[in-house]
């Protein structure tokens, strides 16, 4: 039962240090492998054609693209 009670405290102290490295730095944890960008995969799925939300996604950022390249100021 000890082993278990040092353990539950050890993540919890392991919780609160990430949540403080949070408040003070304000970013995310990330990794440091980059995931499947790094490897030059755009999607995590095989499909031809991506999926609605996939394409919303583009759009916009197609457009905020093309927003800023033509912003006047």
């Amino acid at each position: 039962m000890s082993t278990f009670i040092a353990a539950f405290v050890a993540l919890l102290a392991f919780f609160f240090l990430m949540s403080i490295g949070y408040l003070v730095k304000r970013q995310v944890v990330a990794g440091s492998c980059g995931g499947l960008g790094a490897l030059g995969i755009e999607k995590a799925c095989d499909c031809d054609d991506p999926c609605d939300k996939r394409k919303a996604r583009m759009a916009e950022q197609e457009r905020r693209e093309k927003l800023e390249q033509n912003r006047i100021i």
